[in-house]
């Protein structure tokens, strides 16, 4: 039987292009990163922020949430292998996809409710339902182009296009509803959305035939390859590497040693129990003796492997080796966007815009936020006018989903346009800050003062120095001059404020005297009505590197196409380098700030921006040297092993990023993200070094 992908008509209906079933799986992972980025936006700032606040969190220490979160975004690198496994061997593409996308779904239903078991059982499935989704949705487009490989670069292209315009929209309407309304709002948000990709994907199955249905009992058509008719170099490629009896073992026991210390390092800090505290030393941790030991192991593992290749392979395969060495570091850096950087915003960012800057503020994201819904909108039409006889109730669904986010968009727009400001005085206690015994002095030698707002449950004492303080609010509320009201603090520092409802007034005050703790409820009067004001969710500052990615991408795909292209250890060495002038830009706007002061948003966007950048120099260049460096036998191992590498990054990242409080604290803001300076820059002029060394090795691969 003739498949769909031999069918001469495959292509006859087509969008922009490209068949229609593109786009289908365009939506599909657009809906699915929508979700992902969503809840990743979230999931720190929510277990970080105060239990009581305007917007009550968990009030979990930085280094458990980012434990958690860590050991979650390493699992989402690690579960792929399985389920790529799984869907070459049982399920098919179209099964694995439509049960990770189940499973996604309930995951984000789960942390909706907000208990400890759900927002565990949440994280689980999730990881689960990446692992079946993630290589499968994209194994689905390499099986639609089998026949056209010289189409599939620019279908990667559209593809990945899909991938940022979720990620945007996620980050941006979540943190919004999740921000302004409550937690709850935003992680079923990112649920709703994943359950309407899920329908819309499963309605579309008419359009693509057999392409990813459960794979055939059946052999290769591949003809034997007769050995001595191949060079040396292609003999090479070929001539087989079985895994030993040692190896298999060396596997087994890394695999364990990894798994153990991923769960153990937030079980350790978050229930204090420790799996690995009887290798505990007087220096170290039990749990990284033991990871140290398991690195020993793995990298046995791969020297013993690797020796064992012949030639170019072993050559290249040492390249390859380097690459991923040197991509750890570079997601350790980065991946500070979900950890460390949304603490910054939340806490020491000045987020308040008014007048002028406040409108300006709004038509940069009305264009912001409508002009690429309008674009992806028409991408719609134009595959419903394509595609609807054959897939109706796909198209419908999708339809909705679109509506949604319409009104979800509308409605955040109009809350900002009219949005209320005013000025508002409250009573706080003045309190010197002291530094090892002596009164702490700013740059101008001039004593720091802290400014703890008195609640209505705390009794002022005879020796506290009570001052009035203004603060501003941006609220849809509408407040009179001289008029009393309730607020309650937004951060963790006290210095933004929100004005409490009756209903958030009473939830709070029972809240508090439930835990028995102060209520933090601030009595306060408006002073007077400003200009327009805004108040930027922290969640904004995280579009910023979908926005960049979709403005630059095509510079560098012309600069990496153009007789310019440099070497890939330059790309690397650039990206890291890159990468670290946007945390040096940090370091010096943080620097010297005191105690109660916030930095500019513009250091923010800047860093944003050169990560971007980072990100487009790199990030793309290790994928596509994995299938340059590597035999096609092993490719699938390889990637598994350059997702681990990710995964290792990503799991650093957010150990390094939790000590954000901790290290502010011991020295200095500026300090902390003078350590992501330097480190990536170090390693970026490490690898552009050994570019005469690295260049050998690959054999010609460019």
């Amino acid at each position: 039987m003739e498949t769909t992908t031999n069918r001469p008509d495959f292509f006859d209906s087509k969008v922009l292009g490209h068949p229609a079933g593109l786009f289908v799986l365009f939506f599909t992972e657009m809906w699915e990163r929508f979700s992902f980025y969503g809840m990743r936006v979230l999931l720190v700032n929510f277990l970080t922020m105060a239990v009581i606040s305007y917007n009550p969190g968990w009030e979990w220490v930085p280094e458990n949430a980012t434990a958690l979160f860590g050991t979650y975004a390493m699992l989402l690198y690690i579960t792929p292998i399985l389920g790529g496994i799984i869907a070459d061997k049982l399920t098919g593409y179209n099964w694995a996809v439509v049960i990770g996308s189940i499973l996604m779904t309930a995951g984000h239903a789960s942390m909706a409710l907000e208990t400890e078991a759900s927002l565990y059982i949440g994280l689980g499935l999730i990881i689960i339902g990446t692992g079946f989704f993630k290589p499968n949705i994209t194994s689905i487009i390499s099986e639609m182009y089998k026949y056209l490989p010289e189409k599939k670069d620019g279908a990667y292209t559209i593809f990945y296009m899909g991938v940022n315009a979720g990620a945007f929209f996620g980050m941006l309407l979540c943190g919004y509803l999740a921000e302004k309304l409550g937690w709850a709002y935003g992680f079923g948000l990112a649920g709703v959305f994943m359950l309407l990709g899920t329908l819309q994907f499963w309605l579309a199955k008419p359009l693509f035939g057999s392409i990813g249905d459960i794979p055939k009992n059946r052999e290769d058509d591949v003809a034997e390859t007769k050995t001595e008719e191949l060079t040396q170099d292609e003999k090479d490629q070929v001539k087989p590497n079985p895994f030993t009896t040692l190896d298999k073992i060396l596997i087994v026991l890394s695999a364990i040693i990894g798994l153990g210390y991923a769960i153990n390092d937030p079980m350790s800090k978050i229930a204090d129990i420790d799996m690995f505290s009887w290798a505990e030393t007087s220096s170290i941790s039990g749990q990284y003796v033991v990871v140290l030991f398991g690195l020993a192991l793995f990298l046995f593992l791969v020297i013993g492997r690797i020796v064992r290749y012949a030639g170019v392979v072993r050559d290249r395969m040492i390249a390859f080796i380097i690459f991923a060495f040197f991509t750890v570091f570079f997601w350790m850096s980065f991946e500070q966007g979900a950890s460390s950087l949304i603490i910054f915003a939340r806490d020491f960012v000045d987020r308040t815009l008014s007048g002028s800057a406040a409108i300006a503020y709004n038509v940069i994201n009305t264009g912001l936020t409508v002009i690429p819904l309008l674009i992806i909108t028409y991408v719609l039409y134009l595959l419903a006018k394509r595609s609807f006889s054959k897939i109706p109730g796909s198209n419908i669904v999708l339809a909705i989903t679109f509506l949604g986010v319409w009104a979800l968009t509308l409605w955040m727009l109009n809350r900002d346009w009219n949005t209320n400001a005013y000025e508002v005085s409250y009573q706080a206690i003045e309190t010197q800050v002291m530094e090892d015994g002596q009164p702490k002095l700013d740059e101008n030698g001039e004593p720091v003062y802290q400014y703890t707002p008195v609640s209505e449950n705390y009794k002022v004492k005879p020796e506290d120095k009570v001052v009035d303080r203004t603060v501003r609010l941006a609220e849809t509320q509408e407040l009179e001059v001289g008029q009393e009201i309730p607020m309650i603090t937004k951060d963790n520092v006290n210095s933004t404020f929100g004005y409490m409802t009756p209903e958030k007034l009473e939830d709070t005050r029972l809240k508090a005297e439930e835990l028995d703790r102060d209520n933090k409820i601030v009595k306060a009067e408006v002073v007077s009505v400003l200009d327009n004001e805004i108040e930027i969710p922290v969640s904004w500052f995280s579009i910023l590197n979908s926005f960049f990615i979709i403005a630059f991408a095509s510079f560098f795909s012309k600069w990496f196409d153009s007789k310019y292209n440099p070497s890939a250890t330059v790309k690397y060495g650039l990206g890291l380098i890159i990468m670290a002038v946007g945390f040096g830009v940090l370091a010096w706007g943080s620097y010297g700030i005191q105690e109660g002061m916030k930095v500019g948003m513009v250091w923010l966007v800047l860093a944003y921006l050169f990560h971007t950048l980072g990100e487009l120099c790199s990030s793309p260049i290790g994928l596509s040297y994995v299938s340059k460096l590597v035999p096609a036998r092993m490719i699938a191992l390889m990637f598994g092993m350059w997702y681990l590498a990710i995964a290792i990054g990503n799991k650093l990242a957010a150990v390094l990023g939790g000590e954000i409080e901790n290290i502010t604290e011991e020295y200095s803001l500026s300090t902390f993200f003078l350590i992501f300076t330097i480190v990536p820059a170090v390693f970026g002029l490490i690898i552009i070094s050994l570019g005469k060394v690295v260049n050998k090795l690959m054999h010609g691969v460019k």
